[in-house]
C-alpha cells in the first residue's frame, strides 16, 4: 500500500492501493472510534460498490446509513445539498460520527460541504472511484456546489479525515470517464513533471496507476501545505480550468469536467505561445497528448460566449482574473489578465495552429 501524508490545517492520510474498498472500516476504525457512519454516494456508484462498503464498515463496528442522490453535475447543487443535511439530521448524526463520500468528484464536493456545515463540522472520509477524483479532486479539502452563476460558486475549505483510493474500481470505468482523469493527470505534468508528461504522453500508465496517483496526490500535497486557501501558488492547479470551467458551464454539464478541462489545457497553451510566453510547439505537444489519450481539444463555443462565462471565475478579483499559462512542459506562470482583455485572449486561444 502506497501512503501519502497531508499536513495541512489538519493531518490526514491517501491510501493508494488495490482492493482497499473491503478494508474501508478496518482503516476508518484505526483513526475513529466506531460510530454511526453515513454513506453518501450517487445511484450509479451505489449499485456497483456500496455493498463492499458498507459490510466492511458493519464488521469494524459502524453503524451505518446511506444517502443516494442522482448522478451527475446535475445534481451539484444546494437543493441536493439541502437534502443531504436533512438526512444527516432525521437520521441523528452528531459530531462524533462520521460521513463517508463514496463516488467520484461531484460526490466528494456534495458530501464534503455537507460535512464542513453540519453541525459546523463532522469528519468525513474521501473514497474517490473514478481516475480524476483519486488524482485531484478527493485531496485538499475544497467543497463547494454550483449556483445558477457558475461553477463551485459556493462551498467551503474543509479537510477529510483520510482518503482511500482503490485503483479496482477505477479499472471498471468508462474509457470517456477513465480519461476525465488523464487530462488532471497531464495538468499535473505541464505543471511541475516533465517525466510524468513523458509517461501519460506515451500510454505507458495504466499498469502504473499506483504510482501515478500517488505522484499527482504528493504534488497536490506539497502545493496546498503551502497554500492552503488558495491565495497564491494554489492557483497553479487551475491550469486549463478558467476556460475549462466556462466551456463545461456552456455545455449545460453534458461535457465533463476532465473533457472540458482538456480543450482548456489546449486552448490556454495556444494562448501562451500566442503570447510568447510559452516556448515555440508547446501547445502541438501538448494536444496530440490529450487526442492519444481520447480528449477532446477544441470547442465550437463563441469567443465571446466562453469570455463572457469566465467572469464569474472565483479567482476573479476586481478588475483582473489570474490565469495560469504554461511556459514549458513542466513550468507554468500566475499572470493576472485585465477584465477587458479577457475577450482578446481567448481569441488568440482560439486561433488554430
Amino acid at each position: 500500500m502506497r501512503t501519502v501524508k497531508v499536513r495541512t490545517s489538519t493531518e490526514y492520510d491517501i491510501l493508494i492501493d488495490k482492493g482497499l474498498l473491503s478494508q474501508v472500516g478496518k482503516e476508518v476504525a484505526k483513526r475513529v472510534t466506531p460510530c454511526k457512519a453515513a454513506i453518501i454516494t450517487d445511484n450509479k456508484v451505489d449499485t456497483l460498490f456500496s455493498a463492499t462498503v458498507a459490510h466492511s464498515l458493519i464488521e469494524a463496528g459502524f453503524s451505518i446509513c446511506k444517502f443516494v442522490f442522482p448522478q451527475g453535475e446535475g445534481s451539484k447543487h444546494i437543493g441536493t445539498l439541502g437534502d443531504i443535511l436533512e438526512f444527516l439530521a432525521e437520521e441523528e448524526m452528531t459530531r462524533q460520527d462520521i460521513i463517508i463520500a463514496l463516488g467520484g468528484g461531484v460526490v466528494g464536493d456534495m458530501a464534503g460541504f455537507a460535512a464542513a456545515v453540519y453541525q459546523r463540522g463532522i469528519n468525513f472520509v474521501q473514497i474517490p472511484t473514478t481516475f480524476l477524483a483519486a488524482v485531484d479532486s478527493s485531496v485538499g479539502g475544497k467543497t463547494a456546489i454550483d449556483l445558477k452563476a457558475g461553477k463551485n460558486m459556493a462551498g467551503a475549505f474543509y479537510q477529510p479525515k483520510l482518503v482511500l483510493c482503490d485503483t479496482n474500481a477505477m479499472l471498471t470505468l468508462p474509457k470517456e470517464t477513465f480519461a476525465d482523469g488523464i487530462a488532471e493527470t497531464l495538468k499535473y505534468g505541464i505543471i511541475g513533471n516533465e517525466k510524468l508528461f513523458e509517461k501519460v504522453e506515451s500510454l505507458e500508465f495504466i499498469q502504473d496507476l499506483e504510482e501515478i496517483i500517488e505522484i499527482c496526490v504528493s504534488m497536490k500535497r506539497d502545493i496546498v501545505m503551502r497554500d492552503e486557501f488558495d491565495n497564491g501558488e494554489r492557483q497553479l492547479l487551475n491550469l486549463g480550468h478558467t476556460l475549462g470551467h466556462s466551456i463545461e458551464k456552456l455545455s449545460q454539464f453534458s461535457i465533463s469536467h476532465g473533457h472540458a478541462v482538456s480543450i482548456g489545457l489546449c486552448l490556454i497553451a495556444n494562448a501562451a505561445e500566442e503570447k510568447g510566453i510559452a516556448e515555440k510547439g508547446i501547445s502541438e505537444r501538448i494536444r496530440k497528448a490529450l487526442v492519444k489519450n481520447g480528449l477532446p481539444t477544441k470547442t465550437e463555443y463563441s469567443i465571446q460566449d466562453i469570455a463572457q462565462g469566465t467572469l464569474m471565475d472565483k479567482k476573479r478579483r476586481g478588475g483582473t482574473i489570474s490565469f495560469v499559462f504554461p511556459e514549458k512542459i513542466g513550468e507554468c506562470r500566475i499572470q493576472k489578465v485585465p477584465v477587458g482583455e479577457i475577450e482578446q485572449l481567448v481569441a488568440e486561444a482560439m486561433k488554430s495552429r
